[in-house]
């Protein structure tokens, strides 16, 4: 029996892209495009920020560990879908919002509510590459930065408008390698809700 179940739609990679090793700092967090292509390995995107299969943890896991703590990087690659970031520019009242300004990897179509996919779906690409999703990617003040720069006295704006629309996290299953244009296959698993409720 399956553990997954496909989605009835296929989505479709924009733009891939990098945050080159060494930039990520508390000016800036943009990505760079990479060009139409980028090898996947088990540790991430080749010359990612983010790449790695261990990482030092941050405010994201404050509840868990002690910052700095070494764990798994289940934070390999960030994705975002453009159609969610329109919502957010329109949100703002802004003309557009770049994936590069929220340092993502991934800029995707066609994937309705990117950002609530359930926790450890694959996102199955045509090269065979197969990325897992970790979990939401919680808005935060460094793609403000980034806004503000384009649209001064905007990115005040940015983490309310991008409240469950600013992407998912994930890490590696499959190596293989993406480009501009693959379709992505998505597959959610065979789980029923959870019956507890935490407030």
């Amino acid at each position: 029996m399956s553990t997954f179940s496909e989605a009835p739609f296929t989505g479709q990679v924009l733009k891939t892209l990098v945050m080159p090793v060494g930039t990520n700092t508390e000016e800036t967090i943009a990505s760079k495009a990479t060009g139409g292509r980028v090898e996947v390995g088990f540790e991430g995107f080749s010359g990612e920020n983010h790449s790695g299969l261990n990482r030092e943890s941050c405010v994201r896991v404050k509840d868990l560990y002690a910052e700095g703590t070494r764990i798994r990087n289940t934070r390999q690659i960030s994705i975002v879908a453009d159609e969610e970031l329109a919502l957010i520019a329109r949100g703002m009242e802004i003309g557009r919002i770049e994936p590069e300004w929220l340092g993502a990897n991934l800029l995707v179509a066609g994937i309705p509510h990117l950002t609530l996919l359930p926790p450890s779906s694959r996102l199955l690409f045509s090269s065979g590459a197969c990325l897992v999703v970790d979990m939401e990617n919680r808005p935060c003040a460094y793609p403000a930065k980034e806004i503000q720069k384009v649209y001064p006295g905007k990115g005040r704006l940015f983490i309310k408008n991008a409240r469950q629309r600013r992407g998912v996290t994930a890490w590696v299953e499959k190596e293989g390698a993406i480009a501009d244009g693959d379709g992505i296959r998505v597959f959610m698993p065979n789980q029923p809700r959870w019956p507890v409720d935490i407030d």
